[in-house]
């Protein structure tokens, strides 16, 4: 069998304008290109420790929002629960089952 691989089209909503990839879509849909690029140098200025730190605080947000959501979810779940819910949300039913094999499966 050979696998074939299809061109896929995104549109921005409300424009006219196609892309083959998501990375060449404008940064934000709803930041002016000035904005933009105000934003990229003090992104630039910032340097990269800095520009790390944001990404971990993002990423803690991200896991924390996530978590979060599966608390509001599933109101009975302890701790441990939500943890679980978490990892089969972020690594999926495979990964989980072969890293934690002995341990249910807990719906996110």
């Amino acid at each position: 069998m050979t696998a074939v691989l299809l061109d896929t089209l995104y549109r921005v909503p409300g424009s006219r304008v196609l892309y083959r990839d998501l990375t060449a879509m404008p940064f934000s849909l709803d930041t002016t290109d000035d904005a933009r690029d105000a934003q990229r140098d003090a992104y630039r200025r910032l340097g990269g420790p800095a520009r790390v730190e944001i990404v971990f605080r993002l990423n803690a947000l991200v896991r924390q929002t996530a978590m979060a959501g599966i608390r509001r979810r599933h109101p009975a779940y302890t701790e441990r629960d939500v943890i679980a819910a978490y990892r089969r949300l972020t690594l999926g039913d495979e990964l989980v089952r072969q890293v934690y094999p002995d341990q249910p499966l807990v719906d996110p």
